[in-house]
Formats: C-alpha cells, structure tokens, sequence
C-alpha cells in the first residue's frame, strides 16, 4: 500500500469507482466516522454509495499526508452540497481520515475524524440555528 494510491483513490472517487474499493480494502476491514462503525467491504462501500446518493458532487481534496511503516493520517477537505435543500449552497467539511493496512497492502482500518457539529449541524436549516445557540450558551 501507497499513501500516493490511497490519496489517488479518494481525490477521484466516483459512484462508480466504489465497486473497486476491494482492491484497496481487506475483506474484514473496519470504517468508522461520526455516524457509522462498520465491518466489512460490503458495507464500506454502501457507505460510500450513499454519499453519492444523498450529496451533489461529493469529492475530497487531500490537503496533508503522515507517513509511518504500515499507516498513515491525511488531512481532507470534503467539498459537497445537500440535495435536499432548495437553498442548496457549497459546503466544505474538513477532517482527517486514520488508515492501517495489513501486510498485502490492504487497508484494514480507516477511521474518520471531524467535527460533525461544527462542519456539519451548525450549516443545516433549523438545527443549525440551535447548534450555534447552545455552542454560544456553552461558550458564554
């Protein structure tokens, strides 16, 4: 495995590229992000086929890369916008992704870090205005 392979694979991830994420992840691999812990190429990639489901033009923009033996830590910006809402406007999530991969190179663990209250709450209609009301009260 190859920082430069995983950091190609995620900067042109397309709906139909998720099929092929078996030739970046072990069979057992695991997924974790602020909304799901999962187990399992097959449920890897829906989490990934539902990404394209429910967001306009998601992509990733790698940003920063850490390097050692079998892991690494990149830093991302996830540019999308929801296709739920009419105001529809670009959004930008940043955060960081944890990957180790095994001994053929297959990615056993990517574990996502970001702040889903900040990047994501605050920018919703009607919850939006209460994340940044309660961040306010817990700030004052």
């Amino acid at each position: 495995m190859t920082v430069d392979r995983i950091v190609q694979v995620f900067e042109t991830l397309t709906p139909e590229s998720v099929e092929a994420l078996g030739a970046l992840y072990a069979s057992t691999a695991r997924f974790k992000d602020p909304f799901n812990d999962v187990r399992g190429l097959p449920d890897i990639q829906r989490i990934f086929r539902h990404m394209f489901v429910s967001l306009n033009q998601p992509r990733f923009v790698i940003t920063g890369r850490i390097a050692q033996d079998q892991q690494c830590f990149l830093t991302w910006e996830f540019h999308f916008d929801f296709k739920r809402f009419k105001q529809n406007q670009p959004q930008c999530i940043l955060g960081g992704s944890h990957f180790v991969w095994d001994e053929d190179g297959l990615i056993t663990l990517h574990r996502d870090y970001w702040d889903a209250a900040e990047e994501l709450y605050e920018k919703l209609p009607l919850i939006g205005g209460l994340m940044r009301w309660l961040k306010a009260r817990v700030n004052a």
